[in-house]
């Protein structure tokens, strides 16, 4: 923790600095990052029996929100609330309830035993494991995410048929409208139709919009006679059910007390692999960062605000690949996180929360769908199945996938990968959901020491790779199987050191959506991915790779940048 510190605090300032440039605006723009909050307070509140709603959720974003913004390595990781910790949330509530236990009081203490294992775990450098994460346990996970938010829509629609036929239907045809308009935001996002600046306007506000078009659409015709369900709120500044902020822990049994320890041994497995996860994600090798990480400092962090409020990380700045946009530089600071948290205690006040009750449920299981199918578009998984699905004769020799040599491999792997996800969403359907977590933790030693008894090196180095550089991973000690010969930060935010990657644009292409190609020494690779502005400063970003000469030795390649 004192080593994270210790390289992370001659940028503090610049992290607040460097937050002067245009594109942090578009990131500040609170309603992006609070949309899929509200939903999971929608799904909360229905299966918590009015427990959990909208101020808590939006008071746990904004803890999260102000203390990683302040206090954290890696500002650019959002900590809010996500699907898996919904799952959590409501399985211990099923669990606990029908016992008489005081659920608040039970929530607590797995909150105070989870935030003393987080400490053990960034004191005893446990982040030291996130080294043998690769993409094969990402893109698992994100796909048991994807199909999380796919499976909570649903639910959503299936609860509006209490209401009557009518208000089924209109609510399933909105919520498909939804899902079509915001797709559609994203496809002209990534077109060359319109000017560049109306496409990014279109990609980042498309989906809030899409939002704020369909509450109104309902109340048109004879639509406005149907009567739909809407985001339930409460007063404002006030928790949702008749009590106070400040959980009475100590009203609870000695015994329940006890009974909380394994809970919270669940949970934070669950948030060490997906708050790591998020980071690495966040600081993905398709990001030229220049500031350095620190897990076991921000892990340490998590602990923090999970004693106080029981928390998850959710957005990252890494999505999609299926573009030809490079990303050139990232905006890196603090300023877009806290000013979304400040934004979003706003949003408890009396006159916002009477605009958020005027949301149809509908249009919430269409955001449901919107997030589930942005995470699927990407992921590594379905990219390899639509390879599978692919007219091998009209299949660019260059794929990557094409250079494996013994093609059943890509369906071994496609299918371990199925299995896994398989095993992480059934076990969720089950009231042992409560375990899943530790199904989640199991894929990092099954890639590890499993697939390559069944898998050559040169094959996993196609199929799989790790998620960061050898730059965001020196705090844990690299990736797994690179050996760091030397690794020297930058000494100064306006120090550019030699780099040997070049970026090279067609004249025809459009700064920042260049079709590029980097030139590692004698290691050419098409750049094909697509960045996203989510917490990243949301435009696209000019060539930097900066942050000190990188010198690395991997077992299948040399490469030096």
């Amino acid at each position: 923790m004192a080593n994270d510190i210790k390289r992370r605090a001659p940028y503090y300032w610049s992290d607040w600095k460097d937050a002067w440039d245009y594109r942090v605006v578009p990131a500040t723009v609170y309603i992006r990052s609070i949309l899929p909050a509200l939903a999971f307070s929608l799904d909360m509140f229905a299966k918590t029996a009015s427990s959990f709603g909208v101020n808590e959720v939006l008071l746990a974003s904004v803890l999260g929100s102000v203390v990683f913004s302040v206090f954290a390595c890696q500002p650019l990781v959002i900590v809010g609330v996500t699907g898996p910790i919904t799952v959590f949330n409501y399985t211990v509530y099923d669990i606990i309830t029908p016992r008489g236990t005081n659920y608040f009081a039970f929530m607590c203490w797995i909150g105070l035993w989870s935030m003393l294992m987080h400490w053990g775990l960034a004191i005893t450098n446990a982040c030291n494991g996130v080294t043998y994460v690769t993409r094969f346990s990402c893109d698992i996970f994100g796909f048991y995410v994807a199909f999380i938010y796919l499976q909570k829509g649903i639910q959503v629609l299936t609860r509006q048929w209490a209401n009557g036929e009518p208000a089924a239907y209109l609510s399933i045809t909105v919520a498909l409208l939804v899902l079509g308009a915001a797709y559609l935001c994203g496809v002209i996002g990534c077109s060359t139709l319109f000017q560049r600046y109306v496409r990014k306007f279109i990609e980042d506000y498309g989906t809030p919009l899409t939002i704020v078009f369909f509450t109104g659409f309902v109340h048109i015709g004879r639509m406005q006679g149907v009567k739909l369900e809407t985001l339930p709120t409460s007063k404002a500044f006030f928790p949702t059910q008749d009590r106070g902020w400040f959980i009475h822990f100590w009203d609870i049994d000695v015994g329940d007390v006890f009974i909380a320890m394994p809970f919270a041994v669940l949970l934070t497995i669950l948030f060490y692999f997906d708050h790591n996860v998020s980071a690495l994600i966040a600081q993905g090798t398709e990001f030229p960062l220049r500031k350095p990480a620190g897990f076991h400092w921000d892990i340490f962090l998590l602990g923090l605000t999970t004693g106080v409020a029981v928390t998850d990380e959710s957005e990252t700045g890494a999505e999609k690949g299926h573009t030809t946009r490079v990303i050139e530089h990232v905006v890196e600071q603090r300023v877009s996180n806290l000013a979304q948290g400040l934004l979003t205690l706003g949003t408890m006040s009396g006159p916002l929360l009477t605009v958020l009750h005027l949301i149809p449920q509908g249009v919430l299981a269409g955001l449901f769908f919107v997030m589930g199918v942005q995470a699927l578009e990407g992921n590594g998984i379905t990219l390899k199945m639509v390879y599978l699905a692919k007219d091998r004769s009209l299949t660019a020799a260059s794929h990557p996938l094409s250079r494996v040599q013994r093609k059943a491999a890509v369906w071994y792997f496609v299918a371990l990968e199925l299995v896994g996800f398989g095993a992480t969403f059934a076990i969720t359907q089950t009231i042992a959901a409560i375990g899943f977590p530790v199904f989640i933790l199991l894929l990092i030693p099954v890639r590890t020491f499993l697939l390559p008894k069944y898998f050559t090196r040169d094959e996993l180095s196609i199929l799989d790779a790790p998620t960061a550089s050898p730059f965001t991973m020196e705090s844990v000690g690299g990736n797994y199987g690179e050996e760091v010969d030397n690794l020297h930060g930058a000494t100064s935010n306006n120090e550019r050191p030699e780099s040997s990657v070049r970026l090279g644009e067609d004249d025809s292409t459009e700064r920042g959506e260049a079709a590029g190609e980097l030139k590692l020494n004698d290691f050419h690779q098409r750049s094909s991915f697509r960045g996203e502005s989510n917490g990243m400063g949301g435009d696209d970003y000019e060539q930097r790779l900066g942050s000190g000469r990188l010198s690395y030795r991997s077992r299948s390649r040399s490469a030096q940048a």
